[in-house]
């Protein structure tokens, strides 16, 4: 399941994709903070479920979900608002939106929009392979965990699951694992704004702040520090 995330508040952003992954652990996340930006992501990615801000800069939100149907017509939208108004409504019914949330989105009200995902199934199609390994992943990733010890804990070949693992995620062991680790450290930085870099690098699984601060700048365009002031 790919799901789009638009809002133009990078807190708001990793807020949301924190709340939902928690339900969905192998959901995809792309988020934009622009109508541009989600145009792309849209042209790159076949979109299953959009969370749409409707008081976006440029487009606004119920402008570009008319856009977003009319490019993809399976996509299930669901607007994200600070107020409701009987225009809102009136477009919304016009672009088949599915669903509303009322900011600030509250974890209980967000879990009931998303209730019927859970009923329907609607997961990744990974194999039980795969599966297991994400699950060991997402568990341990604090810890220092290493190919060889997913192959041992799902009972096959390194070689092999390094094969089926680029296979079915689209990327390497390697890589979805530092990229997993860098989201674990922004929620961290936003949550637990008391951790100093250091403590939040050991606790997402990196044993160096500098090389979690580098590769945080090199993926992010700014340093932890700076992302957990943009936060507040």
């Amino acid at each position: 399941m790919n799901v789009l995330l638009v809002d133009d508040e990078p807190l708001v952003l990793e807020q949301m994709e924190y709340m939902i992954q928690s339900i969905f652990p192998f959901w995809t996340f792309h988020k934009a903070a622009d109508a541009v930006q989600a145009l792309t992501i849209n042209q790159t990615h076949k979109i299953n479920l959009a969370f749409l801000d409707i008081n976006l800069p440029g487009r606004s939100g119920l402008e570009f979900g008319e856009d977003l149907r009319a490019l993809n017509k399976e996509v299930e939208i669901i607007m994200v608002t600070a107020h409701q108004s009987f225009d809102y409504a009136q477009q919304s019914i016009r672009i088949g939106v599915v669903d509303y949330l009322t900011k600030p989105v509250i974890e209980s009200e967000l879990h009931k929009v998303l209730s019927k995902y859970q009923e329907s199934g609607a997961t990744q199609n990974y194999s039980n392979l795969i599966h297991h390994s994400l699950t060991f992943i997402h568990e341990n990733f604090a810890e220092k965990i290493s190919l060889s010890d997913i192959a041992r804990e799902v009972h096959t070949n390194p070689t092999y699951l390094s094969r089926k693992f680029h296979e079915e995620v689209g990327t390497s062991f390697s890589e979805y694992l530092m990229h997993y680790r860098i989201k674990a450290a922004k929620r961290t930085l936003t949550t637990n704004t008391n951790w100093s870099i250091s403590d939040v690098a050991e606790n997402s699984g990196f044993n160096s702040q500098h090389y979690f601060s580098t590769l945080f700048r090199k993926i992010e365009g700014i340093t932890p520090k700076e992302f957990r002031e943009k936060g507040k």
